[in-house]
């Protein structure tokens, strides 16, 4: 689909696109999609205004009905959901099912708030005072900055918008650089709701921002964000939630993940086979919940290796858009240089690679794919427990199952994690506090695919952000604690007298 066309549909003008400094590049052939103007810090602090203006209006708004909205929102993503979902895999490189599956998170995420808006309960506190009662109440921040990474261009976004605007609050959005055109498309959706919806200046609601870091920074620092909501980089998330807390303003990070997978002897290894492959490859790797480390026991080891290097050479790599494609390329040339120095450092710490080389540099010389990365080694060596946002899976193996659990959570990120066994003990063991210190933590199922329902994240490394479902709507409301004395007594002041 042309690019235009495609941009037309989801209802932003060319002029949207096509006039400014920032260029965003499909990373499918290296083409260039478009030139954006870019945010200055006082352009931020305007859309920090607009939305605190827009949120004064919004807060007294009875919580269904803004669920309302929301559920309006959801109703133009189903209508766009190909579109959208299309110009996803343009912009950041995915497969088609997995442009569209994004999508579908972010239309999951809307018919969750519905519901959350019919239900932001607050407690019924027992006093011991005679004649009062104590209860709890749940108000909205304000203004939420929200601040996306690449490979998660819209359902991030949505995770944490559609639980902000149900509790009364306004977004603030700083989409990546790499995927702007993302961004674009869902405001201009939501205005689209928000005139179905019969207030077309709620469109203020939401504001994007589009901008390099220091855009970023300068959302981190306005006093008026009360809650700054960012995926990335570890060292994004070192930048960012410094300055927030600065001005004592909250944080919610998910920045990383590492994780791993046990396979013990128990295990169904077609089952742990499709879901390894899965979850190492998807994204070309580039997701927070890809496989990294696969900790095998050593009866299966051979076995599960073999099974996966056939497997691996299976996996047709290219154009993400493409029927039958299942991994498309990484982000940039930076990306590719990434998984190279990690395939290094793993050779000199005398691991065995097989594949992660560049792949279709003939037909795409602007674009960086590459075959996935299986990697053998000795022991979790410092290479290991670093994390590159490329498809490297390396492979361990191990004898003694608490040793397993030792080596699994030896490692400085927590995002998902799991384990492919048949033994109730183990599978409960992996689950207990002794077991997996991540967030995620799944039996006979990959490390990616979390479902809305369950709140996302955990990540140990960063304080454990939680976002999307549970009760991670609590994250964007403040707390009042209410006392009501409905006798005429004052129990605390008994004795004392006054003139009145």
């Amino acid at each position: 689909m042309n690019l235009d066309d495609l941009m037309k549909a989801l209802g932003v003008p060319k002029s949207a696109y096509a006039d400014g400094p920032i260029p965003t590049r499909s990373p499918i052939d290296g083409r260039l999609l478009g030139q954006l103007r870019q945010a200055s810090a006082a352009d931020t602090a305007a859309a920090v205004e607009r939305a605190q203006a827009a949120f004064l209006r919004w807060r007294d708004v009875p919580a269904p009905r803004r669920g309302k909205l929301v559920r309006l929102l959801g109703e133009e993503l189903r209508r766009h959901k190909a579109e959208l979902g299309w110009l996803v895999s343009l912009e950041v490189g995915k497969i088609a099912a997995e442009g569209e599956g994004e999508v579908q998170e972010m239309i999951d995420i809307c018919d969750f708030a519905v519901g959350l808006s019919r239900q932001l309960h607050g407690l019924t506190i027992a006093s011991e005072r005679p004649g009062h009662r104590m209860m709890e109440t749940w108000h909205p921040l304000g203004v939420v900055g929200v601040i996306t990474a690449f490979n998660f261009p819209v359902a991030v976004w949505a995770w944490n918008a559609a639980l902000a605007l149900v509790c009364g609050n306004a977004v603030v959005w700083k989409p990546s650089e790499k995927a702007p055109l993302c961004a674009l498309a869902v405001q201009s959706l939501f205005e689209r709701a928000c005139s179905a919806y019969g207030d077309a200046e709620l469109a203020q609601l939401s504001q994007v921002v589009v901008g390099l870091a220091d855009a970023g920074a300068a959302l981190a620092d306005h006093p008026r964000v009360a809650l700054v909501s960012a995926t990335g980089s570890t060292r994004m998330g070192r930048a960012i939630g410094p300055r927030v807390a600065q001005r004592f303003g909250r944080c919610l990070l998910e920045l990383g993940g590492n994780n791993a997978v046990i396979v013990a002897p128990s295990a169904d290894l077609d089952l742990a086979t499709r879901a390894i492959v899965f979850a190492a490859v998807g994204t070309a790797g580039q997701r927070c919940t890809t496989a990294r480390r696969l900790i095998v026991h050593e009866s299966v080891y051979v076995e599960l290796v073999g099974r996966l290097k056939r497997a691996y050479a299976s996996v047709r790599v290219g154009d993400p858009l493409e029927t039958g494609t299942l991994m498309g390329p990484l982000i940039d040339q930076a990306a590719y240089e990434g998984m190279q120095r990690a395939l290094d450092q793993a050779r000199s710490e005398g691991g065995s690679v097989h594949g992660g080389e560049r792949v279709l540099a003939d037909r795409h010389p602007e674009a960086w794919y590459v075959s996935p990365a299986l990697v053998e080694m000795p022991a979790q060596t410092e290479g290991v427990r670093g994390e590159t946002f490329a498809p490297i899976l390396y492979v361990m193996h191990y004898a003694d199952f608490d040793k397993a659990l030792a080596l699994h959570n030896d490692v400085p990120q927590g995002l998902s994690s799991a384990i492919f066994t048949t033994d109730l003990r183990e599978a409960e063991a992996f689950l207990s506090a002794r077991g997996s210190d991540c967030g995620i933590a799944n039996v006979n199922i990959g490390t990616s695919g979390a479902e809305i329902g369950g709140a996302f994240g955990g990540e140990k490394e960063t304080g454990g952000g939680r976002e999307s479902g549970s009760d991670a709507w609590k994250a964007y409301m403040r707390r009042a604690t209410n006392t009501i004395n409905y006798s005429r007594e004052l129990p605390l002041a008994q004795g004392i007298k006054f003139d009145l």
